[in-house]
């Protein structure tokens, strides 16, 4: 599977440029996806080694170009980050690279069930071996349940009713695709908005069903621990909820976004961030790849 059909890499130069490579570097891609930023990374290593994580199998097909002497795939969830890197000997790096979300694969294959856009089965998993799929969670949560998801991981409005919904529905029979989804809370769909309000129904789903805000704070807080002192850390991300995560940590050193502050009233954190604003993608580079129009970059160095 061609990279340039799988994913097109979002901000490739501030990503790179943001990482400082060293020729001689240890570095890690925690969202390989199809190779685009790793593949970059390698091209400006001599002696130096890239660690790509990926748990989508798909993934590890896009890795089999690349020369194993500077590259090394690992196929798991990047909050197995500590327990890979040790694994394979390694206990400090240069830099992390992590470019969250789905890729645009993933969100055009209908079987996926990623995207509004098709027909296709309630699956939504990035690891298609996960015992949980958006199935499991529409059909098995309770409505308080899936009232918190959808008001905390979609950020809509009338989250219990749209719950309600959706346990009514199912009722009758279960939620097997998303065709059946739309029907079961459409008329919850604003007009003229409908597009955006299935978004983030899907987000919803999508970050429980993966439990992406969870690993995504196991993955920020293991980053603090492996990089070397001055070693960076660029996180992309594409919806508040991330950016959010990412810049409480990077700022403050925690989730919560509050400061704690040592005996002499400086910020106790244990990155420096390097950008006080996130870096955002040009109109050209948004012209020719929609999916950079909401992406957030935020780079950070290790004291």
């Amino acid at each position: 599977m061609a990279q340039e059909n799988y994913h097109i890499p979002v901000m490739l130069k501030e990503c790179l440029e943001g990482l400082a490579i060293q020729p001689d570097g240890i570095y890690v891609d925690v969202t390989f996806g199809g190779g685009g930023h790793s593949r970059a990374i390698v091209d400006k290593l001599t002696t130096g080694h890239l660690y790509g994580f990926d748990q989508d199998a798909d993934a590890k097909v896009n890795a089999e170009g690349f020369d194993k002497r500077s590259f090394t795939f690992v196929p798991s969830n990047f909050r197995n980050l500590k327990k890979y890197l040790r694994f394979y000997g390694v206990t400090a790096v240069d830099g992390i690279l992590a470019d969250l979300g789905i890729s645009s694969h993933q969100i055009d294959v209908p079987e996926r069930g990623f995207s509004t856009r098709f027909q296709g089965p309630l699956d939504m998993r990035m690891n298609v071996n996960s015992e949980v799929s958006a199935k499991e969670v529409l059909n098995e949560y309770g409505e308080r349940d899936l009232a918190k998801i959808f008001g905390m991981y979609g950020e809509l409005n009338q989250p219990m009713k749209i719950a309600r919904a959706i346990t009514a529905y199912r009722v009758n029979k279960p939620l097997e695709t998303i065709e059946q989804l739309k029907e079961a809370v459409a008329r919850f769909a604003p007009r003229g908005k409908e597009a955006k309000f299935f978004a983030q129904l899907f987000q919803a789903i999508r970050l429980e069903v993966n439990e992406e805000m969870e690993v995504l704070e196991e993955m920020l807080g293991q980053c603090a621990e492996v990089l070397k002192p001055g070693g960076r850390l660029v996180v992309m991300s594409y919806h508040s909820l991330e950016d959010r995560l990412a810049k409480n940590f990077i700022n403050k050193g925690n989730f919560e976004g509050k400061d704690e502050k040592d005996f002499y009233g400086n910020v106790i954190r244990p990155l420096e961030p390097v950008n006080r604003k996130p870096i955002v993608a040009g109109d050209d580079e948004i012209a020719r790849n929609s999916r950079a129009r909401s992406a957030k970059l935020r780079i950070a160095e290790k004291k």
